[in-house]
């Protein structure tokens, strides 16, 4: 007979297990899915996405004080050399513990794991085929959909997982590349750019659109454009890459100008980081009758990610809205809350992106441009880093806060920060944002001097009033 579970999740990524640990805190009999080879729960995020990538970033970001930033503070260093291996063996350390973690998260909330594929078949049943074939089949009450996404594979440039490859394979590069082109600048590509930048590769970006991180605000992309080639990245954007051929150790990669000629660009080594799609694989969507886009991959869900199979729910990467894990984590914790009765919900305006290149780049809700497209009258706020006093103790000037108003109204419309540590103060704005305050409320909250945070209050008083005090 088959084992009886109120909730069964496919999937161990952050919403996956977020949802599995929320619904057994709620009293709730889980389990939860997870095909990873060496069980590792956490998904991409933990495994080979977010976690990894900000291990080698802050690695990477050391290195590259200590070769170029500690002697202007006054810090001689003699001798400085890169260890390679050490820096990837920290890395998996520090994602085998996170890993490790959610398994102790799951025992002491009584999560049961099974360690296999999963796949959806009719009457909410779930198979999962271990590695060594064996067949377990769980019966559930509701099934939740928690797979996560795959790099998307151009059909002209093939990951070979050596000379061209995805990002999971350029967390591990070794020995630094030589020249290493990124097809793609969105973060992804920017963020593993910058790892193999400092650590002494030559890094060329190549890019189909005319900007940079076309999700982002323009004005600010336009200045984190400035700031990564003034950090030596190489960029060629309106250009369309035809595809590569590789030679031995080198890989020439084949495209097209936005003036029609043809050109090319040679290396040791490829990132292909032209985004992501829905992993749905191996899923049984077909047969067990769940309705999904086949251009996109993401599934149908409502509002109360029910997709039009009852008892079947999907969350994270696998529906609409940005692919970002905590985005998925925050669904997790609703839709079990949701299952146990309570009445959650997502603000998808509140939602905060950061991307971790040096200076951070963070933001809440609406661009310029989209405030324009909309046509709504907005004010704007803007104050720079290098009118405070903490960032030029800190020698990190670059960069700005900007914040965006209804003009009639004063709500806080979208924040966008370019500078030291944005990734921590979004956060303050994401809260206000979530209870539909003012520009006026975050200037008069009082930021402790000195400190980054005084950068926020700045541009939000700048927007409310005006006039900013200390410009």
């Amino acid at each position: 007979m088959a084992d009886q579970f109120d909730l069964v999740v496919i999937g161990g990524g952050p919403g996956g297990y977020t949802a599995a640990i929320r619904a057994a805190q709620l009293g709730l009999k889980v389990a939860c899915v997870e095909k990873r080879a060496n069980k590792a729960l956490g998904g991409t995020c933990l495994n080979v996405g977010c976690i990894p990538s900000k291990a080698l970033l802050d690695s990477s970001e050391m290195y590259e004080q200590a070769l170029h930033k500690f002697a202007k503070h006054g810090v001689q260093v003699s001798g400085v050399a890169l260890d390679l291996g050490t820096m990837l063996k920290r890395k998996d350390k520090v994602v085998s513990d996170l890993t490790g973690g959610i398994a102790g998260l799951f025992k002491k909330y009584g999560v049961t794991p099974h360690y296999g594929a999963g796949k959806l078949l009719k009457g909410n049943s779930v198979e999962v085929t271990a590695a060594d074939g064996t067949k377990t089949v769980l019966q559930a009450k509701n099934v939740l959909l928690a797979t996560g996404s795959e790099p998307t594979e151009l059909p002209f440039l093939k990951f070979d997982g050596s000379r061209i490859v995805s990002s999971t394979e350029a967390l591990n590069f070794d020995p630094v590349p030589k020249h290493l082109i990124v097809v793609g600048a969105g973060y992804i590509g920017l963020e593993l750019g910058s790892v193999w930048k400092r650590l002494g590769a030559k890094v060329t970006v190549v890019e189909f659109l005319p900007n940079i991180l076309p999700i982002c605000d323009r004005e600010v992309a336009t200045e984190v454009h400035k700031l990564l080639v003034k950090q030596g990245l190489e960029f060629h954007l309106e250009t369309r890459v035809t595809g590569a051929k590789v030679a031995g150790d080198s890989v020439t990669l084949l495209a097209q100008s936005k003036d029609g000629k043809d050109v090319s660009f040679t290396g040791d080594r490829v990132l292909v980081a032209v985004g992501r799609r829905p992993f749905t694989g191996g899923l049984g969507l077909d047969d067990a009758g769940v309705k999904y886009d086949p251009k996109s991959g993401r599934i149908d869900t409502d509002a109360h990610f029910r997709t039009n199979v009852p008892g079947v729910y999907a969350i994270g990467d696998l529906i609409a809205g940005p692919m970002l894990a905590h985005k998925a984590s925050e669904e997790g914790v609703v839709f079990a809350e949701a299952l146990a009765g309570m009445k959650p919900h997502v603000n998808y305006d509140a939602i905060p992106s950061v991307i971790y290149i040096w200076p951070e780049v963070a933001s809440v809700g609406l661009t310029e441009e989209q405030l324009k497209e909309k046509g709504t009258e907005y004010r704007v706020g803007k104050f720079r880093f290098l009118a405070t006093g903490r960032a030029k103790a800190m020698d990190e000037q670059d960069g700005f806060v900007k914040v965006l108003a209804d003009a009639k109204t004063d709500r806080v419309l979208g924040v966008h920060i370019l500078g030291p540590r944005a990734s921590d103060l979004i956060a303050e704005c994401v809260t206000i944002m979530e209870y539909k305050g003012s520009a006026e409320d975050i200037a008069r909250c009082t930021h402790a001097h000195p400190t980054l945070s005084e950068a926020v209050g700045e541009a939000a008083r700048m927007a409310w009033a005006g006039k900013p005090i200390n410009s």
